[in-house]
């Protein structure tokens, strides 16, 4: 082969999809190509051109822009043009124009069409569809990874622990009936039914407890000495997080349900037989902890378990959840150790968590987003009560390694640390008058989750939340206006736009430019439909449900989701592994040239959606 053809040859042979073609096809793939050379300021694709080709950039810049001529990407070295082929275009480029002297390889449609029938692996590289190659992009991801059994239980969901069809048995039953049941079955429970609906549990000791020690006949009925009020766990929980229930409510069964049908039981010894050192020991040592010394110790471990979790076949999702759920427990025992110390609180309230950490998406040691809601019966003198309570959790969460939040937004400033009746005021205000600041607090405090204390007041401050943003045409279109402040870095400086500030050059900031923008997206959607979930993935498959978004645009989303938070928290393990604190700025030379691809088809999936958002609640009118 020619020196030349060999040079064109091994350039390809480094770039996607060509990397994928056997030697064989690669030597003869020169032989079909032209190569055309465009002055600057020339038209792309060349209007000379009597075949459609598919266009592969040599050298050179190229902008491709829209009806409008509006810029919407710029291809560099190894850049691909495919339109001509009749393979869909997502930046909806409508001509191009060369900014630089450029070099293109010119391969002809049919040639093209030839290598995808005979070579599957080219083909799913040409997946007209966004969302296929986006879920191959993620599925991709998650093979990397390499200490997969280390970490099992930490994604493993209850679901695939349970192996036993549940133990049932009506509420007008007999206790003695209720043991033959249990001894029939060999197990150490049984859930009590009253028709379809779970009434209570009895297990093992129960039977010891409240019946034989208590001297109660086992002819009474079962409803006597079985346990109510119980605490259930969905099939998709994952284990950690039924781990850390356990432990907080000291029990060893927890109840299963999908929806609202009993499904199995979860024992301890289900668990056990599936955790793993790291997350069995960090679930105890955190329930052990006397002192904040003691939680600070143990939260010092979270960097290496997001490690080692990046380097499992564990999904984002599931790695956000994690850690999320590990926050959730220290700060659950802050609370209980301060209560210890202060004595039990004089009204009702509940502990609130927000941001990222609400949202089961945060990553080891994020600064912290908390409030607290009490009871519209509280009165002054019970002020000092929880402004101490507010300062010992938020300290100790700082001591953890949770640092405080830089716009104050904690429970320790008294704004944050309210009744019912002016948290109320509060969103009414928020809604009803969106400004500048309703919209700053947005992403906090319009996703919040209960961590501790009475549940029920967050469900009701709640229900009235929704029940005024669900169909609030004026409110949404304010918070779509400032979703669109977020945009993904394409389109500028070759593939992404990039920092140049001197200490961040040649970046992105992956969190703030990639996966804001679909939580943003998300939240918006939520509170439009008034829709209860707080995860982002959960809303975005929730509005999927709904008018606002179709199954399609939901699943790109929630894949676009995965793959760009995935690449973040690679990047941040690798950070981890130096020993550097982690961080969001990304540079586009950390990934692969397919990485690179696949990062820009998540960036246009959200680019598409912010366009149909901006449409459908006219939000640049706000912009």
């Amino acid at each position: 082969m020619e020196i030349e053809l060999v040079e064109i040859r091994d350039f390809l042979a480094q770039r996607p999809p060509f990397d994928a073609l056997p030697e064989e096809q690669l030597n003869q793939l020169p032989k079909s190509l032209e190569i055309r050379y465009l002055r600057r300021g020339s038209l792309f694709p060349p209007a000379d051109t009597t075949q459609g080709f598919i266009y592969i950039l040599r050298s050179g810049a190229i902008e491709l822009r829209d009806d409008e001529d509006n810029l919407v990407e710029k291809l560099a070295e190894g850049g691909l043009y495919t339109t001509d082929c009749q393979l869909i275009d997502f930046s909806r480029a409508s001509h191009g124009l060369a900014v630089e002297d450029s070099l293109i390889y010119q391969l002809p449609c049919y040639v093209l069409t030839t290598l995808r029938k005979t070579e599957p692996a080219f083909d799913r590289h040409f997946a007209e569809s966004i969302r296929d190659r986006l879920k191959q992009a993620v599925r991709t991801l998650q093979d990397y990874g390499e200490d997969k059994n280390c970490v099992a239980e930490m994604t493993v969901e209850v679901s695939d622990l349970i192996k036993k069809t549940p133990v049932t048995i009506d509420i007008n039953s007999t206790i003695r009936q209720a043991a033959e049941l249990m001894s029939d079955k060999n197990v150490s429970s049984v859930m009590i039914l009253k028709g379809t609906k779970l009434a209570g549990i009895i297990t093992d000791r129960d039977l010891r407890k409240r019946c034989i020690a208590a001297g109660v006949s086992v002819d009474q009925p079962v409803s006597q000495i079985m346990t109510t009020n119980l605490e259930t766990i969905q099939e998709g929980t994952m284990a950690i997080q039924a781990l850390m229930t356990m432990t907080r409510l000291h029990v060893h069964h927890l109840p299963v349900k999908r929806g609202d049908e009993v499904v199995g039981m979860l024992t301890a010894t289900d668990l056990a037989r599936h955790q793993s050192t790291n997350s069995a020991y960090l679930a105890s040592d955190i329930r052990k902890s006397a002192t904040v010394d003691d939680l600070a110790h143990v939260s010092e471990r979270l960097p290496d378990l997001q490690f080692h979790l990046a380097n499992s076949n564990a999904s984002a999702l599931h790695i956000g959840e994690a850690i999320s759920s590990i926050t959730d427990s220290l700060t659950a025992r802050l609370i209980e150790m301060a209560e210890a110390e202060l004595g039990p609180p004089p009204v009702r309230y509940v502990w609130l968590c927000g941001g990222s950490q609400a949202r089961g998406e945060q990553t080891s040691h994020s600064d912290q987003d908390n409030a607290m809601l009490i009871s519209d019966e509280m009165k002054p003198e019970h002020a000092d009560y929880f402004e101490r309570l507010a300062n010992r959790v938020s300290d100790g969460l700082n001591a953890c390694g949770f640092i405080y939040c830089p716009g104050d937004a904690m429970a320790t400033n008294p704004k944050w640390r309210q009744t019912l009746r002016i948290w109320r005021k509060y969103f009414n205000a928020w809604i009803n008058k969106p400004e500048p600041m309703a919209l700053m607090l947005s992403s906090i405090f319009f996703d919040l989750r209960p961590i501790y204390g009475e549940v029920e007041l967050f469900k009701e401050l709640q229900s009235d939340i929704l029940s005024k943003t669900r169909g609030n045409g004026i409110f949404t279109a304010y918070m779509a206006a400032n979703a669109l402040h977020h945009r993904p870095p394409l389109g500028f400086f070759r593939t992404f736009v990039l920092i140049h500030d001197g200490k961040h050059d040649d970046t992105f900031d992956i969190k703030h430019r990639g996966i804001v923008p679909i939580t943003d997206i998300a939240r918006v959607f939520a509170l439009d439909q008034g829709l209860t979930p707080v995860n982002t993935t959960e809303r975005l498959e929730a509005a999927a449900e709904t008018t606002v978004l179709s199954r399609d645009m939901g699943e790109n989303l929630v894949d676009a989701l995965e793959f760009i938070a995935s690449i973040r928290i690679y990047h941040q393990a690798e950070q981890i592994r130096k020993g550097l604190k982690p961080d969001n700025y990304l540079s586009p030379e950390e990934l692969s040239d397919l990485e690179r691809r696949h990062l820009k088809d998540a960036f246009r999936v959200i680019q598409e959606m912010q366009d149909a958002m901006e449409n459908r609640y006219q939000g640049g009118r706000f912009v």
